[in-house]
């Protein structure tokens, strides 16, 4: 199904999505800096299958990494989706359908992160959710909105370079203490805590400072001002010190097949996330889309 049948969506539904068919569309799937972290993220996972020894590919295949639904918002600005309302609640219901792990996030207005509660709590489900670097009297507003719905919960900190948004909303960058702070209050209600878009130096010393439950590894899809470079090649050269500094590892950015889903399990990543190829999935073929990929994620075509 191509653009002229459905030319609503700002995604090309590109036959392979790899950061060349949506260059500097923003808003829109693309990123800034002509995609070129878009590029390299989808470019260094198959680069690094090609490395992965046959035996650690067979033992791999024989323990399934769990893939969840990475958090995304502005479903009708970015993807083109005809109600911002109704993207979160089909695309929860469809991933959930189709065997995945929920995440939800937040963004502007605070609508957005409301519907990705609502759509949870409606299937009776559970999801990570992932809120801005706000002040952190405001994000404890937000983690009264989400109680009883997360299995996990994390600061979005690499939002903190979407300048427009930083400027509008007044996020901050925070610091171990203001993350401590956040992290102890979820654990004593049993909540594993996240620090999302680990990337750079900075963000390592910050981790290696707090010691989070969850270190999330991402440089949000490419459509973030950062250092340049691909989420595997980070990755790949602080696997050692991620471990001794947190619970799980999480990845996302450019992910798309099963091969790169074991190049990431075999850097030490035990869940896998995706955004845009969810998002892309259910605009093209709704809950038959995002089945369709889960089957190629989780055992079929790779």
């Amino acid at each position: 199904m191509d653009m002229e049948t459905k030319p609503q969506f700002k995604c090309r539904n590109c036959k392979v999505c790899n950061g060349y068919g949506c260059i500097d569309q923003m808003p829109g799937m693309g990123g800034p800096n002509h995609n070129r972290n878009f590029i390299l993220n989808c470019a260094a996972w198959k680069d690094a299958y090609k490395t992965l020894r046959e035996d650690t590919i067979a033992k791999l295949n024989g323990q399934p990494a769990a893939i969840r639904l990475a958090p995304m918002t502005g479903a009708v600005e970015n993807v083109g989706y005809e109600d911002e309302k109704n993207f979160y609640s089909d695309l929860v219901h469809a991933c959930l359908e189709a065997g995945a792990l929920l995440s939800i996030g937040d963004g502007c207005p605070d609508t957005k992160l409301q519907f990705g509660i609502e759509a949870v709590k409606k299937e009776n489900a559970k999801a990570s959710v992932f809120i801005k670097p706000y002040t952190n009297e405001k994000i404890f507003e937000r983690l009264e909105w989400a109680d009883g719905i997360m299995d996990a919960c994390g600061v979005d900190i690499d939002s903190y370079n979407i300048i427009t948004m930083r400027n509008k909303v007044n996020l901050e960058k925070k610091t171990a203490s203001q993350l401590k702070e956040l992290q102890t209050h979820l654990n004593t209600k049993g909540i594993p805590f996240a620090v999302k878009g680990v990337f750079t130096q900075e963000d390592l010393d910050l981790v290696c400072e707090l010691k989070p439950d969850i270190i999330y590894v991402s440089n949000h899809g490419g459509r973030v001002e950062t250092e340049e470079g691909s989420v595997f090649d980070f990755l790949s050269v602080h696997k050692t010190l991620l471990e001794k500094n947190c619970g799980q590892i999480w990845v996302d950015g450019g992910i798309r097949t099963r091969n790169d889903i074991l190049t990431a399990q075999a850097y030490g990543a035990q869940c896998i996330l995706l955004g845009r190829p969810f998002a892309t999935a259910l605009c093209y073929d709704k809950a038959n889309g995002i089945q369709s990929l889960m089957q190629n994620l989780t055992g079929g075509a790779a």
